[in-house]
């Protein structure tokens, strides 16, 4: 017998290449609603055919937290869970039961595995903790973009399963180009809100604007809620990236100096240097910082991951700089690691036979 009535909800529009294996993944709710936002292909009746229970509203100016409020309004008060997710996403059969097994008649919001990023074998790349799971009452979404849900009552009893899993399977067709806009509005709505200050900065990277980016980062840095250090570190280290692209490579170091002292738990700006000093021909900084890299075992579950801080990177980076160090048995073992993790990188095993043939092997 089921504990609690669970409602699915979503926004959506131009979705039709997704809404069947959404709905199989999905359909472990007692009811799915969706507010579509104009969709022009057969987005609505695919839905519908599902079941699915469907209304149409067009959000002029648009804003993504209108269109999660509107949708959340579909949702009947009587739900005791509310789950919002995106047609792109999917989760990993039995969340269901999973849910069922934390939640309580007082839980407000769940945490639970959130897999942004997935190689083509489905192995995730960048994974954090999500909570877009709710009770009916008491949240509002806020924010123009990158939107997120707001509690309205002092205590907030957050519960965690992360056997729960949802992943994202992205439209790489779907354009970005209302978030820059839209993260200026945020900003320009609440210029103290460190989360939107970092994502505009970001998002001026994005567009090769890297003057904007750089002064918007230092402002999220000087924020005085600005106190994450993970995301102080990403800010410090976009500002590497940025003046490293404007040939600015004296900035670009001290700035990711500073993204380790910020955060030396983390690998993201260890590689991040490393990746500066290969770009330089600095092949004993590049092993040096490769090496206290790979000295942090444990990955942490945030959302500013770099997927090349735990990919094959760090060793083949390792391989070249012990390659033209001289250390040839160095850059063997750390190559070989490296085709473990990547084992058909044509790049790579052309670099495994030029150190072979140093070898005479």
């Amino acid at each position: 017998m089921k504990k609690f009535k669970v409602c699915v909800y979503a926004i959506s529009k131009n979705e039709e290449k997704f809404v069947n294996r959404w709905y199989e993944s999905m359909k472990e709710a007692d009811e799915i609603y969706v507010l579509d936002t104009g969709s022009t292909d057969k987005t609505i009746d695919l839905l519908k055919e599902k079941g699915i229970k469907v209304k149409r509203k067009k959000i002029s100016p648009w804003r993504f937290d209108i269109a999660r409020n509107e949708s959340l309004k579909l949702v009947p008060e009587d739900a005791d869970v509310c789950v919002c997710t995106d047609l792109d996403e999917v989760f990993n059969k039995g969340w269901r039961k999973e849910l069922e097994k934390v939640w309580e008649k007082n839980t407000n919001r769940c945490r639970y595995t959130y897999n942004w990023s997935l190689d083509k074998d489905n192995k995730p790349l960048v994974s954090f903790l999500y909570e877009k799971i709710h009770s009916r009452n008491g949240y509002k979404w806020i924010y123009p973009v990158h939107e997120v849900l707001e509690f309205d009552n002092d205590f907030e009893n957050v519960i965690v399963n992360e056997n729960i899993i949802l992943n994202h399977y992205p439209d790489s067709t779907k354009s970005r180009s209302s978030y820059l806009p839209l993260l200026e509005l945020s900003v320009k709505e609440n210029p103290k809100n460190d989360r939107n200050m970092h994502y505009l900065g970001r998002e001026y990277m994005y567009y090769g604007k890297y003057n904007e980016a750089i002064d918007t980062l230092i402002k999220h840095l000087h924020l005085k809620n600005a106190t994450w250090k993970d995301e102080r570190c990403a800010s410090m280290r976009f500002i590497a990236r940025c003046y490293k692209y404007l040939k600015r490579y004296d900035e670009s170091e001290m700035w990711l100096l500073k993204a380790i002292k910020e955060s030396p738990y983390l690998r993201d700006p260890f590689i991040e240097l490393a990746l500066l000093y290969y770009e330089l021909n600095d092949f004993q900084k590049v092993y040096d910082t490769v090496t206290q890299a790979l000295e942090i075992k444990y990955h942490q579950k945030t959302y500013n991951n770099e997927i090349f801080s735990w990919n094959e990177t760090p060793y083949d980076l390792l391989s070249i700089a012990c390659f033209n160090l001289g250390k040839y048995d160095e850059s063997l073992e750390a190559i070989n690691h490296a085709l473990e993790i990547s084992p058909y990188d044509e790049r790579i095993l052309k670099n495994k036979e030029i150190i072979l043939n140093k070898l005479d092997i």
